[in-house]
Parts: C-alpha cells; sequence; structure tokens
C-alpha cells in the first residue's frame, strides 16, 4: 500500500518509495540525513496536534514536520 510519510500513524513500518522533488534543498538534507529510497523505517510517535513526526531508521531516530513528511512517498508494511 502506496502512501505518504504523513499519512502515517505511530507504529506504522514501511520502506522509503521516493522523495518528491519539491524543495530540492530540503530534499538534500533527508537524503543527507539517511532518508533514502529503499530505507526500511518505523514510525515511533507523532505530536498530538500531528506534528512532528518521530521516524526511527538506521538505528536512530529522526524527526521531520507533516507537510515536509507529505513530500516522502513511501509503501506500508501490512
Amino acid at each position: 500500500m502506496a502512501s505518504t510519510l504523513g499519512q502515517l500513524k505511530a507504529g506504522d513500518c514501511g520502506v522509503v518509495a521516493s522523495l518528491s522533488d519539491t524543495g530540492s534543498a530540503y530534499r538534500r538534507k533527508l537524503l543527507a540525513m539517511g532518508l533514502t529510497p529503499g530505507v526500511k523505517f518505523r514510525v515511533c510517535r507523532v505530536a498530538p496536534m500531528g506534528d512532528p513526526i518521530q521516524i526511527e531508521l538506521r538505528g536512530f531516530q529522526l524527526s521531520v514536520r507533516r507537510d515536509e513528511a507529505s513530500t516522502v512517498e513511501v509503501i506500508c508494511n501490512e
């Protein structure tokens, strides 16, 4: 099931499919932090108002804003 990182809930797991080209500087920042296509992740927490989203990948945790997370296309593990 394909969706965006911004649509997921705490406990969801998946694989990054792609990053959209909106804001190439931010895209480069996400890539530099390890959020690359093919990487497995788990959503640890979603803040009460839905922003930010904390994910775990490659052995560390990363928090991203919901609007930025919506640019990351993912494939969810059922």
